[in-house]
């Protein structure tokens, strides 16, 4: 049965965070930096100079950089900039010490990046967001006033944070490293939920994670995505045929809770097919859960909806990227407790 598109008439940061402690290895996770080797380094297109398009406002960046230091409930952190210029981090749920080391390894300069850009308050995504700060003072904080509230009423991060705080607001672009970005409105039993569309003036980066459904204005960012990151948290079989209590697994699928590798990919396919003039050509797959979904179940269930509205689907090892023009889409399941390949996006 679909889920009914209404509006919550309980506001979301008063309710508990049902997923602070689902699906975590805490022990696993924090030793990560320890264990996990940042792969090598990687040129971002050493053989062509960076190319800024000016505009009336803003010099942005022809290209596009995008690589994942971690994705799920154990931790959540990735990066989006300009080869050799400034960028973003897009939550900071990931050891600051493995995200230093990953972004070195691949040739990326954390002291170019301007800031943490916020999804939502759990701690999933804002456990290393102090420390990230506290070692770069020249970064800033970008989140909602009411996300910043429920992070200092809801996680043991130091109230210090806020000193770095830089408010955002839904609907209402910010630029950030020579990037446009604007945040709109999620599902998720966080405080204040945003997904973000990151434009630099030429494509359109859109991230759409921690949703129940996708929002009216959610799926008008998704429809402009040429590169898309969405939440494929959990096999509805895997979950209803596993160990989580009925309560949970009602939480899990509630309109607060977390997109499935059916709804996402349907989401996906129905852009494809509606919109076909626009170049959808990457889709990451995130938020993927440990104990009800596997990376082969998400990117099988995606690549069948995607083959299925004509639309040819290449493996992130693949050779060649999709080409401009054509209709080919790569698509990606991110890992969990390793940082992806650096993707350059053209």
């Amino acid at each position: 049965m679909p889920k009914r598109r209404r509006r919550l008439s309980r506001a979301l940061d008063d309710m508990p965070g049902l997923f602070d402690n689902v699906d975590i290895d805490m022990t696993e996770a924090e030793n990560r930096a320890a264990v996990a080797a940042p792969k090598a380094p990687v040129s971002p297109d050493a053989s062509n100079q960076d190319i800024l398009v000016n505009t009336s406002v803003l010099e942005r960046p022809q290209k596009l950089l995008f690589v994942s230091f971690g994705s799920g409930s154990s931790g959540n952190c990735a990066y989006v900039g300009a080869p050799g210029g400034r960028g973003v981090l897009i939550d900071a749920g990931v050891d600051s010490k493995f995200v230093t080391a990953a972004l070195e390894a691949n040739g990326l300069d954390i002291k170019k990046i301007v800031g943490i850009i916020l999804t939502h308050d759990h701690s999933d995504h804002v456990r290393y967001a102090y420390s990230l700060l506290r070692n770069n003072r020249h970064m800033l904080l970008y989140c909602t006033p009411r996300c910043l509230s429920g992070i200092l009423r809801r996680s043991s991060l130091s109230r210090r944070i806020k000193d770095y705080h830089k408010p955002i607001y839904k609907e209402f672009a910010f630029e950030a490293a020579g990037l446009n970005i604007t945040p709109f409105e999620t599902s998720h039993d966080g405080t204040d939920n945003v997904g973000f569309d990151i434009d630099n003036g030429m494509r359109h980066f859109v991230v759409v994670t921690d949703t129940g459904y996708l929002t009216e204005r959610a799926e008008a960012y998704v429809r402009r995505a040429n590169y898309l990151m969405i939440e494929s948290n959990y096999d509805a079989d895997m979950l209803h045929n596993g160990t989580y209590p009925p309560y949970l697994q009602a939480r899990i699928e509630s309109e607060c809770g977390h997109l499935d590798n059916r709804q996402a990919a349907a989401a996906v396919a129905s852009v494809a097919v509606a919109h076909p003039e626009a170049h959808l050509s990457h889709v990451f797959l995130c938020h993927l859960s440990h104990d009800n979904n596997t990376p082969e179940t998400a990117t099988a269930t995606m690549r069948k909806a995607l083959e299925g509205v004509g639309r040819k689907v290449m493996s992130a090892d693949h050779a060649v990227m999709p080409s401009p023009g054509t209709s080919d889409v790569l698509l990606a399941a991110l890992p969990r407790f390793d940082s992806s390949p650096l993707y350059v996006l053209r």
